[in-house]
């Protein structure tokens, strides 16, 4: 993974979920049956999903009435191999650094700042485990009145009756996948083992010492900074001096009761994103003429948040169940279904209660869409929304479920749809009789809506509460908030919170901030691509409002717009932007995962871009006026100026380069331009392991 900057590929990657595929001349998708590897899709990559014997016709409600078919289940699966993957935004490449060759520089820049940013990480390089794909076919066997019963119904040589999932999985588990290498190992070394928990977050911060080996600085104020936003602000360090660490996190635990932003006032200037579902279906034409693109905005409105918002720890959980619960926005329908998803799915229940987010997400024509469900009928079952509940957004793939599991899930679940851009539920394509998952059982006698639907959502509690999710989501909030490798007394005492509180988040957040594996873990996380870039927009204080530089050649879109679509396009070239992983399971969230030279040296460009003020759709502080009143010598202003981008100073070795930058001694005479060398020292700065580290 060392010249690679986005996760290899998992084992069911080339299933379909490929974006946008399906447009009309609009630039919009009309949702018939057909799907990215549904039955009879016109799909670019030819095969995926068929039915066995089974034309369709199509109908106006975009629902596709099935003709006769065989006795019993028909299961549809993927083919497997054979399909190319789907694309990617071309990147830029590997971009120059500039000044790198003027006479008279003691040190390149170039290789002055590949040695700062090359420390950022614990260590470099490493390779991701991969799983050989599993072929899987289709077959089809009379239908039983009990799903239970012992005939099996389920066998094929790829994937046997019984056998454990883990051993057939489609997915590894991302980031236990990545730490298995060789550099995961590493990591495991420098990081804490153990840990107690405490009455409060002040008072596990006050007791808590720091061991492992870090450059960032041992101060609980900052850590908590780091890790609860997208990157520490003089705003925000002076709201936790003032409020106190128990303070401001109860704050942070009502976003409501915080004010909105200007920035978040301003995106009122995104169009599409005050319209629901029925308003995105029916003004396709207009928004289509006004350049709107509602799933890139939904992006975009997003990626403003992450850098104004006053609501940060819920951003920064928003972005978690991005990942958790992950939808991709440039799906086939995403630009009409996405961002309700993200409004009554995820935003609504992120600090909430996770089962009734997994419930909601369950009837959302989002999600029935993205995997297939819409598609899923008594007698030809789609199996994907079933899989991926268990593997990907509840107990995880070692959770202890087998194939007839995830069959009979399947079977529950049929009957779930959309139509007229909403979801229905269709009992004359809902399979009736008993169901065994997992420990749960259920009748399911009856077609009944109400009483069919009511057995579906105990199903999708009763896997939301198990506890083997309480351990997956404990798992993944540590390795978000913690370390790529946390302790496990920390994840046990989560999981138990998870489980006490019957899955509602905001005791789990604070069991974790109230333990001494949080504030032991300074320095343990490195920032993705995403959430450096955000980083650096917040720590340079860039404002929304448009630069006076700026001279508006678009009547289509604000200047405000089109600044969040840079920043968005900046993301796609770094392979890491919001909801962006084209498939189910999330992007990774740990180091060894985003090691890439050629996403580094993006990054510090576009820091040297924001300081140079060309991104003109905002407002800068000018590089020589970061510091108020900058220092006379070269060695005192750059420890000023690390001061204000890092908030704290660098070390004798990583200031030497920055001077080297600069051609200057540490005792030399510089103005507040550095000598006109500001911009690329302040670049420098935010090469440094301060800035990659959260």
């Amino acid at each position: 993974m060392a010249d690679q900057n986005v996760p290899p590929r998992r084992p069911r990657d080339d299933r379909g979920w490929d974006g946008r595929q399906h447009h009309t001349a609009d630039g919009y998708a009309e949702h018939t049956s057909s799907a990215p590897y549904g039955y009879d899709s016109p799909h670019p990559y030819q095969g995926g999903y068929a039915t066995q014997g089974d034309p369709r016709e199509q109908y106006a409600d975009g629902y596709a009435q099935p003709a006769p078919a065989p006795r019993g289940p028909q299961w549809v699966g993927p083919e497997g191999l054979g399909r190319p993957a789907p694309a990617r935004t071309a990147g830029t490449g590997l971009p120059t650094l500039d000044d790198d060759d003027e006479p008279g520089r003691k040190v390149g820049r170039r290789k002055a700042m590949v040695a700062l940013g090359g420390t950022a990480a614990v260590v470099a390089g490493g390779a991701a485990l991969a799983m050989t794909p599993q072929i899987r076919s289709l077959f089809g066997d009379d239908a039983a009145a009990d799903a239970t019963g012992s005939t099996v119904t389920d066998g094929t040589a790829a994937r046997p009756s019984g056998q454990q999932p883990s051993t057939v999985r489609t997915y590894t588990e991302q980031n236990e996948s990545y730490m298995g290498s060789r550099a995961g190992e590493a990591l495991k070394k420098n990081a804490p083992t153990g840990g107690r928990a405490f009455s409060g977050p002040a008072a596990a911060a006050a007791a808590t010492k720091v061991t492992v080996k870090t450059v960032l600085a041992k101060d609980p104020i900052l850590h908590l900074a780091r890790r609860a936003t997208f990157g520490a602000t003089p705003a925000v360090v002076s709201d936790i001096k003032k409020l106190g660490i128990d303070g401001w996190i109860r704050s942070q635990m009502e976003p409501d009761k915080l004010e909105p932003s200007k920035a978040e006032l301003k995106l009122a200037e995104l169009p599409t994103q005050k319209l629901d579902v029925q308003q995105l279906r029916t003004q396709r034409d207009q928004l289509n003429d006004q350049g709107a693109q509602p799933e890139r905005e939904m992006v975009d409105a997003t990626i403003a948040r992450q850098i104004w918002s006053k609501r940060q720890l819920f951003e920064v959980m928003v972005d978690f169940w991005n990942d958790f619960l992950h939808v991709a926005a440039d799906f086939d329908g995403g630009e009409v279904y996405r961002n309700s998803f993200d409004k009554d799915v995820v935003r609504k229940h992120a600090l909430g209660s996770y089962p009734e987010m997994l419930v909601a997400a369950n009837k959302h024509p989002a999600l029935l869409i993205y995997l297939n469900q819409k598609d899923s009928r008594k007698d030809a079952i789609n199996e994907n929304l079933a899989r991926e509940n268990l593997e990907l957004y509840s107990v995880g793939v070692d959770g202890g479920y087998k194939e007839p599991d995830v069959r009979q899930a399947a079977m529950l679940q049929t009957g779930r749809g959309v139509q007229d851009g909403k979801y229905v539920f269709r009992p004359e394509q809902h399979y009736v009789g008993k169901v065994k998952i997992l420990g749960f059982t259920h009748a399911n006698n009856s077609s009944d809506p109400k009483k069919a639907e009511a057995a579906i959502d105990a199903y999708i509690t009763y896997i939301a509460l198990h506890p083997s999710t309480a351990k997956y989501v404990a798992q993944s909030l540590a390795t978000r908030f913690v370390s790529d490798t946390p302790p496990k007394s920390l994840v046990d005492r989560l999981a138990k919170t998870y489980t006490t509180n019957n899955g509602m988040i905001k005791p789990v957040l604070m069991t974790l901030f109230s333990s001494s594996e949080f504030w032991a873990a300074v320095g343990q996380k490195v920032r993705r691509p995403m959430e450096y870039l955000v980083a650096t927009y917040r720590t340079l204080g860039v404002s929304p409002e448009a630069s006076p530089k700026h001279n508006n050649g678009d009547n289509k879109r604000t200047p405000y717009a089109r600044g969040l679509r840079q920043i968005h396009d900046k993301m796609r070239e770094l392979g890491h932007f919001p909801m962006g992983q084209p498939t189910p399971d999330g992007y990774p969230d740990v180091y060894v995962a985003w090691t890439s030279a050629g996403t580094m040296l993006n990054g510090w460009n576009e820091a040297g871009e924001l300081l140079a003020g060309y991104r003109t759709m905002f407002t800068y502080t000018a590089p020589e006026k970061l510091v108020a009143k900058p220092p006379a010598t070269a060695g005192a202003y750059v420890d000023a100026l690390s001061q204000r981008l890092v908030n704290q100073k660098l070390s004798t070795r990583e200031k030497n380069l920055i001077l080297g930058v600069a051609g200057v001694a540490a005792t030399a005479k510089v103005d507040a331009t550095f000598n006109g060398a500001i911009t690329a020292v302040a670049r420098a700065i935010l090469a440094s392991p301060q800035h990659h580290l959260r």
